[in-house]
């Protein structure tokens, strides 16, 4: 479905953006990751899976690394035609306690990073007649929690990039759009599971269904391979009309 399309996923060494990115691959794409995270365990992911799979350690922070990042991508691969925005950090806080320097990260690393590849993909797409940029925003795009400020702000931020740019492009083979995925089990929500359980004196499962009730009616937990799969829908030609729209995967969470 996808052979012969490159993509880049930012944040895509474990998590939502692995899971992505393994999505992609499995349908024919051509892959750079990116991340902090154990880059040897990410690559033998794909290990059966018949795509290039290429990686750029950039920080996602630093306009100047997100640049050799994106023409890493076109250079290795020869093009660059799926760009999924996923890279992101969290920090809770109420906001007269929020430290600046992590306003600033969150900031820079949620939202402006999508700013950065996306102005330097946006012209090789436009080149090639033929392109799709997906940011994972977040159900927090779509609504607020407290003690997430910045997380929030970046989130709606996000949101609303993917709007504008979607305009911009509207007369375009370009679509931009955003997932906004509600509680998916990845490590660093494992950690918070395994936290919760400790502090309350519960076991694993009452702990994840705990965290799930108070916000996501399903009480189940989104999966990175189905966010995946949304991605790659969004690659193909039913969803070449499919512009600006953000796609909250969240198990009823923004419909209360």
């Amino acid at each position: 479905m996808l052979t012969g399309k490159t993509a880049l996923v930012t944040g895509s060494t474990s998590g939502i953006g692995l899971g992505i990115a393994k999505s992609l691959a499995m349908h024919g794409a051509n892959v750079v990751l990116n991340g902090f995270g154990d880059v040897d365990a990410a690559k033998a992911e794909f290990r059966d899976i018949d795509a290039e799979i290429g990686y750029h350690p950039a920080d996602m922070g630093k306009p100047e690394q997100i640049a050799d990042m994106v023409a890493y991508a076109q250079r290795t691969l020869g093009h660059l035609d799926i760009l999924v925005n996923n890279a992101g950090i969290q920090h809770v806080a109420a906001v007269e306690d929020f430290p600046p320097e992590k306003w600033d990260a969150i900031i820079a690393i949620n939202l402006t990073s999508a700013f950065h590849t996306t102005r330097l993909a946006l012209p090789g797409m436009k080149a090639n007649g033929w392109g799709r940029i997906i940011n994972v925003a977040s159900t927090h795009g779509l609504v607020a929690s407290a003690q997430k400020s910045a997380y929030v702000a970046s989130k709606h931020g996000i949101v609303g990039f993917t709007k504008s740019i979607a305009l911009e492009t509207a007369t375009t083979g370009i679509t931009v759009n955003a997932i906004c995925p509600g509680w998916v089990l990845t490590p660093l929500v494992q950690k918070q599971v395994d936290a919760r359980a400790a502090a309350e004196g519960v076991d694993d499962a009452e702990a994840k269904r705990r965290l799930l009730a108070e916000k996501q009616p399903s009480l189940q937990f989104t999966t990175p391979e189905q966010l995946g799969e949304l991605a790659v829908f969004l690659c193909t030609p039913a969803a070449d009309n499919i512009r600006g729209t953000a796609f909250n995967v969240d198990g009823g969470w923004a419909a209360q």
